[in-house]
This record gives C-alpha cells, structure tokens and sequence, in this order.
C-alpha cells in the first residue's frame, strides 16, 4: 500500500519510484550493433503494395537444421507441397554435401517433377570440386541457379580462414568463375541458367566490404538486361533491430551498380526473434525476393517464416501470389516431413489462433460476426464481399480453411481437459485438440440443461451418442456396410463402397487421390457436399488385433464437424469417420 501525501491522496506510481536493479549478468562481453549513417533515408515512408519473389529453401537450409533430416519420400512431399502452394524458386539441396541431396535432385529432374516456370536452385561452396558436382547435379534441368557463397565477415576472415580482405574476395571471384565454366562445360541450351551470389554473415560485414565483393563478383557475371544476378545478403545470425537491417539494404541497393540488373534478396534468421520484421522492413528498403522456411524452420531459432509474411500481405489486402487457403494441410505436411510440430500459438495456423478463451473476447467476436452479416444484408452483399472487420480476428479463418472455435468456459468435471483426460484414460482415444473443444461445447450443453456433474460413464454415453452410433442406437442417413479401393497405374483411387442410405441399400462409387477423397467423391452422389480440414489417427492398442482410431474434420453443406471412426482397418476406420461427421450434419 502506498503512503498518503500531504494532501491525503497515495503517492502516485512514477519512472522515479520504480526502479529496476543491474544484474550480475555478463553484459561487458557484448557489444552493441553497428548503426547505418543514412541521413536521408527513405524506407519509412514506403508500404509494401505488391508481392516479392519467394525463394523457398525448406529442402536445403530447413533440412540441414533438422534432428532427423527429411528421407528421400519426405523431400518429395516437400517439393510437392511448395510447388502446389505456387512457389516458383525453390533451392532443393546442396548436392555437393552428400549422396542424398545429389539423388534427390537427379530424381525431380529425371522424373519431370519440375513444373516448367519452376525454378530449382542448389547451393554450393566456392570449392572447384564441389562446384563442378553442384552443377553436374543439374544436368537436363530446364529452369536452374546455382547459388554460391562465401564467409565475408570479420570475425570469419580472422579465425576460420585468416585470410585477408582480397584473399576473400579474390574466393568469391574465382567461384564465380569456375560456376560459369563449369555451367558452359556441363549444361546444354535446354537449361535457362541464373546465378545467385552471397557474401556470408552479411550482417557482421563492412558495408563497404560487402558492397566491394558484390562488385567484384558482377565484374566476372557481367549482368545485363536479359541476364540478371541474384544478390542475396543473408542475415545469417541476427544482429540488429529491423530498422537498421533496413538500412543496410537502403545502403546496398543505392550503392550497387548496374542495379537494375540485380535481384536484391534477403534471407533473415530470427535470433533475436525479430525476422518478419526484418524481412518486411528490407523490402520497404528496396529487397526484390525473400528467402525463408514454411513456419520457420531453420538452423537455431529458424529462418524466416515464409507462412507468417505471406499472410501478414494477405491481412492488408494485397495477393501473396501463394495459395495458403488450405493452411491445416500445409501445416500437415510441414509437420511430416520435418518430425516437427507446429506451435499453437503460431501466428494464422496454430490450433489456438482463432480461439478466444476471453468472455469478453467472445463477446466482442459474437457481435463482429452479428454486425457484419446486419452491415452485408443492408449492402444487399455476402459477408465474403465486404471488409473484414470482426474484433480479435485480423483475417476471417475461413479464408485459410479454419473455422472459429470459441471455447466456452465450463467447470472441472466437464471442461476439456476433464473430458479428454477421460476418454484417453478409459478409452484409449486421443481427440484433437479442436474435436476436444467441440466435444467440450456439448458436455457443457449438457450440464447447463441438467446442471451437476458429469461422470467418466455419463461423458462416454455422451460421447457415443454424439458420433459412434451402435447397435442398439441407430442413427444417421448413412450405415457403412463394406468398401473396396483399387488404384491406377496414375496413382487415381476408385473406391466402391456399399451402404444403407436413408434406409436403402446402395452401392456408391467415387475417384480421388486417396480413400478419403473418393469417398468424398462418392458422397456427392447422393447430395452430401463434403470437404476435408484435418485428419489424425492412431492406434489404440499393441498386436495384430489392434483397433485404429480415425479423426476427421469436415466441412460438410457448411457446418464444420468431427468424426471419429474405430477399426482394425485404418482405411475403413477413415470411412467410418467420415460417416460419423456425415450423420452428425444431418442430425
């Protein structure tokens, strides 16, 4: 409690009365970022109106950063993955490191896997051998660049190479070199060929340094209208605030000749948790193209976070030129093939993200959405065609495939902790986290009709009730009774399914790239309009008799709904599951 003044009112809080104590932290082993002296700057005053050039590097700088680096069918899914999400450059390795990495590029060349406006690009050492490998890696490739580099910095000058300024620069000078015999020795008419330089720990270099090694390296290049040159200026540790990592790149691009001809691009890590900010700030400061990971992945704290800068333009109204309307599948998929999980706080795609544990958050929320159906029914126009403007939600997660999950708060015996608890404990099901809030939401129905508690045996009988039909309570428009899959020579499924619908036996039949997708496929046949949002699965026991559980989340005739299904075949169970949301819509 504060002690009253003079005039009887408690001494006010101010800077003077609190005061934080030094610590015995090692502070004098550290110095303080070098600032850039541009008076006259001009990035401040500029927004970013258009996309950049993406470069994708989630198959070679992600990869190198992983416990357990990506198998060749991981790769694949990755590549995959980006080229559908619409990324036209994508760096697929560094084949001079190993057997891996060359294979995996000789297998998407080989394979005709590169669509014919994607750009692969590998990346190599100034070393004659390891570049003479490096472009050896692309031979028949249609679209390719060869990205070289070189440490520039001085704490690399002194103690990993000790050599000179002109020593260094002199490598940067002679790989270039060696890369463009070696793509003239190597690589025929039938690959359009680029060139990607970038001088090492940019962030630590003398500007004057790093400006002097650019030039050197374009001396040899020789770019001009028709042959550009990628600049990369990688913050490889980060090191300063964003605002003068702006400034270095304002200073790099007044300062480069024959600038025009140059592909500025900028590849931020996030030690200092700071590169979005960075990235966004270097494009206002004159970046054409942004390096990065899907969510961040990347050596230490990560690379920059090609999802995040992607939405952050989406948010403000301007096209990422990247399809992310499927943002769960891509989380999949990144998820897969770097045996990592996606944090839930993670900005647009965490599973917490669009969920607001806040009342009065929810409350604000509900009357967003109330206001803008009123405001888009007296404008005689869909929600979809007016702004966005609902409090909390800076983009409508329907746009991204999600839906918003406001978690009602309930009591210890009934809220989602509990009742997860519950059924994984008693019955081996580990629901998702969203299918737990979904689950919630109706034990909370319960116990606000009836009141008092609900008991682990009250909680299944719900729960059956809600999505596992049983013999002795039938329900639903849909009985699964048996289902056979074959697939073609082009990796199409068809899948015939028999079933009771609406009372009647039916065969239903349907083709897609999977068992789920044709069922969906099949479904359409008789009237039910169902899309895929997540799906997970697991086993529930040990054996050659263990049951398979199946979670999907569908949109279904636009209700976004859970279904579980439970069998020794996890195909079937993955039917069963969709069968279960199926009947929930119709309920």
């Amino acid at each position: 409690m504060s002690t009253p003044n003079a005039v009887g009112r408690p001494t006010p809080i101010t800077a003077a009365t609190v005061r934080q104590r030094p610590t015995a932290m090692p502070v004098h082993k550290y110095t303080p970022y070098e600032a850039v002296e541009i008076p006259d700057r001009t990035w401040p005053d500029r927004r970013v109106t258009k996309a950049p050039r993406w470069l994708s590097t989630d198959l070679r700088d992600g990869n190198q950063a992983l416990i357990d680096p990506m198998s060749p069918a991981r790769k694949r899914a990755m590549f995959d993955l980006l080229v559908k999400m619409g990324y036209k450059e994508i760096e697929v390795g560094f084949p001079a490191s190993g057997e891996t990495d060359f294979a995996f590029v000789r297998s998407i060349i080989e394979e005709g896997a590169i669509p014919d406006d994607v750009t692969i690009s590998v990346l190599t050492q100034a070393r004659e051998e390891l570049i003479e490998r490096t472009v050896e890696s692309l031979r028949g490739a249609a679209r390719a660049t060869v990205h070289l580099y070189n440490a520039t910095a001085p704490t690399f000058r002194r103690v990993v190479f000790r050599g000179s300024k002109e020593q260094i620069r002199q490598i940067a000078v002679d790989g270039t070199r060696l890369v463009m015999e070696y793509a003239d020795k190597i690589l025929g008419d039938e690959t359009v060929f680029g060139y990607q330089y970038s001088p090492e720990i940019f962030t630590d270099t003398e500007l004057d340094f790093a400006l002097e090694v650019c030039e050197s390296v374009m001396d040899v290049w020789q770019p001009e209208e028709g042959r550009e040159i990628i600049l990369n200026l990688p913050a490889t540790v980060e090191r300063s605030t964003p605002s003068t990592h702006a400034d270095r790149f304002e200073w790099m691009s007044r300062n480069l000749s024959r600038r025009e001809f140059v592909c500025l691009s900028v590849h931020p890590h996030n030690d200092r948790g700071t590169a979005v900010a960075a990235a966004e700030l270097a494009l206002m400061a004159g970046a054409d193209r942004i390096e990065g990971c899907l969510f961040g992945q990347g050596e230490r704290t990560g690379n920059v976070d090609l999802v995040t800068l992607g939405m952050n333009l989406f948010s403000q109204g301007v096209d990422p030129m990247i399809d992310f309307s499927q943002i769960d599948e891509v989380r999949r998929t990144a998820e897969y093939c770097n045996q990592m999980e996606v944090h839930p706080r993670h900005p647009y795609v965490g599973d917490l993200v669009y969920t607001s544990f806040s009342g009065s958050h929810q409350d604000a929320i509900k009357k967003g959405f109330d206001a803008m159906e009123a405001d888009a029914a007296a404008r005689g126009k869909t929600v979809d065609e007016i702004e966005w403007a609902v409090p909390y939600l800076p983009i409508d997660p329907k746009d991204v495939g999600r839906s918003y999950e406001a978690v009602i708060r309930v009591n210890s015996q009934s809220g989602k902790g509990g009742v997860a608890y519950v059924l994984k404990n008693d019955h081996k099901l580990d629901l998702p986290r969203r299918m737990q809030i979904e689950f919630s939401k109706i034990i909370q129905a319960k116990t606000d009709a009836e009141g008092g508690e609900v008991t682990p045996k009250e909680i299944w009988a719900i729960f059956e009730d809600e999505y596992l039909p049983t013999p002795e309570n039938t329900w639903g428009r849909i009985v699964l009774r048996s289902a056979q899959t074959s697939t073609s020579s082009d990796g199409t499924d068809t899948l015939t399914v028999e079933a009771v619908v609406d009372g009647a036996e039916t065969v239903l039949t349907g083709t897609g790239n999977g068992p789920i997708s044709a069922f969906f496929d099949a479904l359409a046949s008789v009237g039910v309009d169902a899309r895929l949002l997540d799906y997970t699965e697991h086993t529930m026991s040990e054996g050659a008799s263990a049951q398979a559980a199946s979670y999907i989340e569908c949109a279904i005739d636009g209700k976004v709904l859970w279904g579980i299904g439970i069998d020794a075949n996890t195909t079937r169970a993955s039917l069963k599951a969709v069968v279960s949301a199926v009947n929930r819509a119709a309920r």
